[in-house]
């Protein structure tokens, strides 16, 4: 008896001391006690747990039943802009296997789905003359399947695959787009909005602005900087308004559901935090990226630092008025508080100094140049399949809180989260485990300590598909994806089985601390003392 009682002592006290060590997921990086120490808890009661795809990423069946071609269907099939010329035609053919899809995500045990509609799916030429029943007829068979599962749809209607037909027009360079969404959000609200509780305008509208319209590296594959990039994010800002005030007067007090926006943005993490210059100058750069859109839809107008900048490079560089647009007072007024939820897209982080780009009618203007900002990521730290993209959990806390203080701490629903390996078949991907494992304890850290009002939690991807330029050279799926075989068969990583469990328990409980503290070794050594001391 004196052996079993000095035991469990024994034991007890050494879990209590490990305990009290913190854990770091990335111990040769981030090892900050104070910062970086995994915190352990679980999630508010009603958090939302879910994964997140995209249509032209998954769905393949490019050119079937009546679908028209988009713009992520001229541009993959244009040589030279996608690694290895791969594209979308038939990606991971959801279209034809969604079943698959919701077998996966009941597996996981998700109650919620993240998905976008293709535009082009159910209005082929982008208008509302020609509706194609097909692809009404397949989401509403993903939307049944989804509910039959107990999986609720988070819809997004716009994922940048704009019809091929309306870009033809100016694409969101011209304004009678506004019109056209709000034809394609209507018939999608009164189609699926029965079953349909959670909707996204735009998903990271930035990153179709610039990469689309400024770089070029995305579809339509523009090269225009300085101009097209804000005459898209106006006409878009414009749309979601409109959409928006259309679910909110027509449909929400019968169908009860919500609606919103994505957006994304790195954390800009000042590099010398005692130059004052520096620390604006990451303030700056997060207004450039996130700001841009998320003030005019919670204030009703675009941050005050982009409009007196670009205004005064805009006359350096010779232009009669500034490159950025103005609402109307309508528009202002139809803008602010267009959102019921701040969606948010969270990967990375970059450090940013202040830099003085020139300002003269030799340089061309940018909307890079115009934030006067250098970003850069760390070379230690950790890397992923992604150049872009490197795990800083610390940013993604920060952020958040940059969101609760800067927009009146609204309700957050992290709309994507995850990391990129290379493209092998490895179902063993510590490396997702460890990335989810670190943002969700600043996620947790964010509610728990710091009252951020985070509702729920999305992880990108639920299957490897395609990854826009990089094709299928990069993989963020919980489920691997044999790209190269007809059946395209789902196979769960150990990635999967490690989101299950924490959808299971709602996060980390504390009752799992000490059995991952305390290893075999020290329980061995925790026996031995106990049986020399039990003996006498």
């Amino acid at each position: 008896m004196s052996f079993l009682v000095l035991y469990l002592f024994c034991l007890t006290f050494t879990a209590i001391i490990a305990d009290d060590e913190p854990t770091f997921i990335y111990p040769d990086t981030f090892n900050d006690a104070e910062r970086d120490s995994f915190y352990y808890g679980t999630f508010p009661e009603d958090f939302v747990w879910s994964t997140a795809t995209a249509s032209y990423q998954i769905e393949g069946a490019w050119n079937v039943d009546g679908k028209g071609p988009s713009i992520w269907d001229t541009f993959t099939h244009e040589p030279g802009n996608i690694d290895n010329a791969h594209n979308g035609d038939d990606a991971c053919d959801s279209y034809h296997k969604y079943q698959d899809d919701v077998n996966a995500m009941k597996a996981l045990g998700l109650k919620y789905y993240r998905f976008s509609i293709s535009w082009s799916r159910v209005l082929p030429n982008g208008t509302i003359d020609h509706i194609n029943q097909p692809g009404i007829d397949y989401y509403n068979n993903l939307i049944d399947a989804l509910k039959e599962a107990d999986i609720s749809p988070m819809v997004t209607l716009y994922h940048w695959d704009l019809p091929q037909a309306l870009q033809d027009k100016g694409g969101w360079k011209n304004d009678e787009i506004i019109e056209h969404f709000a034809d394609y959000s209507r018939l999608c609200f009164e189609t699926f909005g029965d079953r349909v509780g959670f909707w996204i305008t735009f998903n990271e509208p930035w990153v179709f602005t610039v990469m689309g319209h400024e770089y070029g590296s995305m579809a339509p594959g523009l090269i225009e900087p300085g101009t097209t990039p804000y005459i898209v994010a106006h006409n878009l800002l414009r749309s979601h308004a409109k959409a928006y005030h259309i679910y909110d007067d027509s449909y929400r007090a019968t169908q009860k559901g919500q609606i919103g926006i994505t957006l994304n943005s790195d954390y800009y993490q000042a590099s010398d935090v005692d130059d004052p210059d520096t620390v604006e100058a990451a303030e700056r750069a997060q207004l450039f990226v996130m700001g841009w859109f998320a003030n005019p839809v919670y204030y009703g107008d675009y941050p005050d630092v982009m409009k007196t900048t670009i205004a005064e490079k805009s006359e350096k560089q010779g232009f009669n008025a500034s490159r950025l647009p103005e609402f109307t007072e309508a528009e202002k007024l139809s803008l602010a508080g267009s959102s019921d939820f701040f969606g948010f897209n969270c990967y990375t982080t970059s450090y940013a100094r202040p830099i003085k780009n020139p300002a003269t009618p030799l340089v061309p203007p940018s909307w890079s140049t115009d934030q006067d900002v250098f970003s850069w990521k760390s070379p230690d730290w950790p890397t992923s399949g992604s150049d872009w993209l490197r795990p800083v959990p610390w940013g993604a806390r920060r952020l958040l809180n940059w969101i609760k203080k800067k927009y009146g701490n609204p309700v957050i629903y992290i709309t994507e989260n995850g990391i990129s390996t290379n493209d092998t078949f490895n179902v063993n991907d510590q490396i997702r485990i460890d990335y989810y494992s670190a943002y969700l304890s600043e996620v947790l850290k964010a509610i728990e300590l710091d009252e951020v009002n985070v509702k729920g939690y999305t992880a990108w991807s639920l299957m490897d598909n395609f990854e826009w330029a990089r094709g299928y050279t990069e993989r963020f799926g919980l489920h691997y994806v044999d790209f190269n075989s007809q059946e395209k068969t789902r196979v769960p990583k150990d990635s999967a089985t490690f989101y299950a469990k924490v959808i299971a328990d709602n996060g980390f409980p504390s009752s799992g601390v000490q059995s991952s503290l305390v290893n075999g070794g020290v329980k061995v050594l925790v026996l031995a003392v106990a049986f020399v001391f039990g003996m006498k």
